[in-house]
């Protein structure tokens, strides 16, 4: 396993300057800096995997070097790709949504699908029915993320209502994941839309149930819960780097499909480094059956995922045209030989 330094931004360093960040080196004899995101989820194992197996780092090479960035949401990384504080990131589909219009088109692009599936509406006991959540409070990892989004969707189809500062019939209440397992043991909220492994968390340590598990909202259960997105500027510098990165991606895709007991330890491991506590085995386990590891970037879903977030006023229209970049990943899969993925 490699020593890959972990580097944890918060939101005021994501708005560090971006002169200050974006130097890779001090001189041009230094390698190259490439900066990578992710999140401390079973959802964003590819990314722990490419951590621990050392893959990204024999991939780039010793013209580069890797340094690793870790947050609790996408709005976080995208607040950290726009200050050019980190190159590329693994995200879910709405913050990348978010960052593409809001910056008309320019900052990002998605170069690689992740996972699918993986998150969960989970509930206390006595909740068996949506009609019994008139008058609860849920929560999601942040506003605008995708779980948040997938909530809001679920509960205005459900004929629920609810605004950004936690009134309506629902109350909607962004917090750290974390938190939200102790909130839900203490009973202080009454369910969550989290991502893997809060939603086994919740369910093992919590004595919750699943009252909606995403996949079944999606046709043949298939859905982006965490792709690739990578700095527009870096793609066009460093084509070569990202084409690196993303050879070290698919081996660590492939990776977790066909070692999946070996890929688990190295998730826990993983996590344990970022965050300081143990997750259990038994835990991982469990979430990895709810998920599918993939580079196709299911296209489709982000598109509805976008839609989703404007039916509830979090997005204005936004045209996705050209948001996806799957040049390079498809260049990789043919020297393996691999059908391409479609954006």
């Amino acid at each position: 396993m490699t020593a890959s330094r972990i580097v944890r931004l918060s939101a005021a360093l994501a708005m560090v300057s971006m002169a200050a960040s974006c130097s890779g080196g001090t001189s041009s004899d230094e390698p190259t800096a490439v900066r990578v995101g992710f999140f401390a989820n079973v959802t964003h194992a590819p990314a722990l995997i490419g951590v621990a197996e050392g893959y990204f780092v024999e991939e780039l090479g010793d013209g580069a070097r890797l340094e690793t960035a870790t947050f609790n949401a996408g709005p976080e990384a995208i607040e950290a790709l726009f200050a050019g504080a980190i190159d590329i990131t693994y995200i879910g589909p709405n913050p990348a949504v978010n960052g593409w219009a809001q910056s008309n088109g320019e900052a990002l692009r998605i170069i690689a699908g992740t996972t699918s599936g993986g998150a969960a509406l989970v509930v206390q006991p006595s909740i068996l029915t949506p009609q019994d959540l008139g008058g609860k409070t849920l929560a999601t990892p942040q506003l605008g993320n995708t779980q948040d989004v997938a909530l809001r969707a679920w509960l205005a189809e459900q004929g629920f209502s609810f605004d950004e500062t936690g009134g309506g019939d629902v109350s909607v209440v962004p917090q750290a994941n974390a938190q939200t397992l102790e909130t839900f043991r203490s009973g202080q909220i009454d369910g969550a839309w989290v991502p893997e492994p809060w939603a086994t968390r919740l369910v093992q340590e919590g004595g919750g149930h699943v009252l909606v598990d995403e996949r079944d909202l999606w046709p043949n259960g298939q859905f982006v819960t965490t792709h690739v997105i990578v700095r527009a500027e870096f793609l066009e510098q460093h084509p070569d780097l990202v084409e690196a990165f993303l050879r070290a991606h698919v081996r660590a895709v492939d990776f977790a499909n066909d070692h999946p007991a070996e890929a688990q330890a190295d998730v826990a491991d993983q996590i344990l480094a970022i965050t300081g506590q143990e997750l259990a085995a038994d835990v991982i386990a469990a979430a990895w059956g709810n998920m599918t590891f993939t580079v196709d970037p299911i296209a489709d879903s982000l598109v509805q995922s976008a839609r989703d977030a404007e039916a509830v006023g979090l997005l204005e229209p936004v045209d996705l045209t050209g948001i996806y970049a799957l040049e390079l990943l498809n260049g990789v899969l043919a020297a393996m030989g691999r059908e391409p993925v479609f954006g």
